[in-house]
């Protein structure tokens, strides 16, 4: 007899279980005119998303340089984190969606060779909010990302303020003038030239793409009301080498008298680092979504 319970009860847990975890769909891909070639993205439903008719509210996350889509599902194990959040209450529902990014930092190249930022507005986020049943309004819309990631969340999110209810930026690539006109030639040709323009040195890095995707430009030169129309969540450790910028952008937000969630915590430029901090991103975006 306390075999068959222990067997009853083993079975039971492991269909609370499966009953619990979302879907993670794999290998799906859109064709864009606009950066001419096919781009791959994934995608997270809740648990129930088979079970309901309803709409989802959604989070676009991105990646960091050097990933793909592919990186906060095999590295950042967010589908597991979601799981358990959402079933204990800490989030809703939500959809997840895990665009590949290139190294393009989500913004349109100087050249018009690679305009990311065109693509995702124009083509990505209409296919997505119209194959998925997506709750497509600012309200319950969200977008978060790593590093690159990070920084395209913000560049993304401040540039298109009426999208987006909440931005959740993890260890956000935030550079100052000073750190492009002295980044190494090498390591601005080989992550930057693509971007703003090639083979600059100093002073004429700064350029007007530089300026249009500048995070402390945008942030000074925005109003104040405006950036009040979006609630930030700001993580990052307190060793990563992108310390100094994410600290700018707070004081930045701070001088324009603009509430947001700062948080440094203990850690570096690392999945272990951001492992741990989604869950709280997660709910912070959530919190926007639900009914107040």
């Amino acid at each position: 007899m306390k075999k068959l319970i222990t067997i009853l009860f083993i079975s039971l847990s492991i269909n609370t279980f499966a009953q619990n975890m979302g879907k993670v769909i794999e290998g799906k891909s859109m064709a864009s005119a606009i950066l001419k070639k096919d781009v791959r993205y994934m995608v997270y439903l809740p648990a129930d998303y088979g079970t309901t008719e309803r709409t989802y509210p959604v989070v676009y996350l991105l990646h960091g340089y050097s990933d793909d889509e592919t990186g906060w599902v095999q590295f950042g194990e967010v589908n597991r984190y979601a799981d358990k959040a959402i079933a204990d209450g800490t989030i809703p529902p939500m959809i997840i969606v895990m665009p590949d990014g290139g190294t393009t930092w989500y913004m349109n190249a100087y050249d018009g060779q690679a305009s990311y930022e065109d693509f995702f507005i124009k083509e990505f986020m209409p296919k997505i909010e119209k194959d998925f049943r997506i709750k497509a309004t600012k309200k319950y819309r969200g977008i978060a990302g790593l590093s690159m990631g990070g920084f395209g969340t913000l560049n993304l999110g401040l540039k298109n303020i009426d999208l987006f209810s909440s931005i959740a930026p993890l260890s956000a690539a935030v550079f100052g003038d000073s750190d492009v006109e002295k980044s190494p030639d090498e390591r601005y040709d080989s992550m930057f030239g693509q971007l703003y323009g090639r083979k600059l040195k100093g002073k004429d890095r700064l350029t007007k793409t530089w300026y249009d995707n500048s995070i402390l430009k945008i942030v000074e030169t925005k109003s104040a009301d405006d950036l009040k129309k979006l609630r930030y969540w700001i993580d990052c450790g307190d060793d990563d080498f992108l310390t100094k910028g994410n600290c700018l952008l707070h004081i930045a937000l701070i001088e324009k008298g603009v509430p947001h969630e700062f948080r440094v915590r203990e850690g570096a430029h690392n999945w272990t680092y951001w492992r741990t901090g989604i869950t709280d991103a997660l709910q912070f975006i959530g919190d926007s979504f639900r009914q107040k």
